[in-house]
């Protein structure tokens, strides 16, 4: 019997994965799972208002001034929690080269 090989099973997160890369998602993906992480992580997603991520930097606008600050001295601290969050999310591809993990936060 030859002719038909046996094939190495593959888990449906690696299927899920390997289809997001090839049809060119990760990019669009990755971000919207940053965004979602750092209005888990830090809290301030009701005072956000704008969200914006390139080359490593994740730019944050918020509404208050206060929280503002607030954030400013936590910015080590929620950069080590996205970045966490995003390691465990199994839909996210740390390995893109366009959009990967979070380097540096930089708060307006």
């Amino acid at each position: 019997m030859s002719g038909i090989g046996k094939k190495e099973a593959v888990s449906v997160g690696g299927l899920v994965g390997a289809y997001i890369r090839s049809m060119g998602l990760a990019p669009g993906l990755n971000t919207q799972r940053i965004f979602r992480a750092w209005d888990e992580c830090s809290g301030a997603g009701p005072f956000t208002l704008k969200r914006f991520f390139r080359s490593g930097t994740l730019y944050i606008t918020v509404s208050s001034s206060v929280v503002r600050n607030q954030l400013f001295f936590q910015k080590d601290l929620l950069l080590e929690k996205i970045n966490a969050a995003l390691a465990a999310d199994p839909l996210f591809t740390g390995d893109n080269r366009t959009v990967g993990y979070v380097k540096s936060i930089v708060l307006k």
